[in-house]
């Protein structure tokens, strides 16, 4: 779900999402680089700090972070599939993104990037995790904001928050 969103839906329109996925995003928009591999790159430090702290998250979203690294990085072809605009793309991908990530924390897994950070750090501090994830995404998209046109980071920003409400949605019921 997770590559079909990206590729189909976002990367053809130059949308990011948030977390390790909207960097690796920009670094593909930038040098056109390998999303998955360099969505695995970057969270693997997550990964092992999260070991440091929770052995248990460690195996299951490094699990989940190499499948949808490798799924990522093997559907990128449907980059030229699919054309539709970009308000459908921010609805679709994030729909698909959402659905991906909603069935990985009902396994108890996850891509190992920026949420895991956020679990980690709303347990040793006070601070509620939704409001770590927005924290951290909302930087991540401003940060974008230099490699995308405003059209796009509007969009960008649809497919954020049409991503939070899948997932919360889904993974709520």
């Amino acid at each position: 779900m997770l590559g079909i969103g990206i590729n189909g839906f976002l990367v053809p329109n130059h949308i990011i999402d948030g977390g390790i996925i909207g960097i690796a995003l920009i670094l593909h928009y930038y040098f056109e680089f390998q999303t998955g591999m360099i969505m695995f790159i970057l969270s693997l430090p997550i990964c092992i700090f999260a070991s440091i702290n929770q052995r248990g998250h460690f195996f299951s979203s490094i699990q989940g972070l190499l499948i949808s690294s490798l799924f990522i990085d093997l559907l990128s072809p449907l980059s030229t599939q699919f054309s539709v605009s970009h308000l459908l793309a921010a609805l679709i991908g994030g729909v698909l993104i959402g659905t991906g990530v909603a069935l990985m924390l009902r396994y108890e897994t996850s891509t190992g990037g920026t949420d895991l950070l956020a679990k980690i750090i709303s347990r040793t501090t006070s601070l509620d995790i939704a409001f770590v994830i927005i924290m951290i995404d909302g930087l991540i998209v401003v940060a974008g904001f230099a490699v995308l046109e405003l059209d796009s980071f509007l969009y960008s920003c649809l497919a954020i928050v049409t991503v939070g409400l899948t997932t919360s949605f889904l993974e709520g019921h």
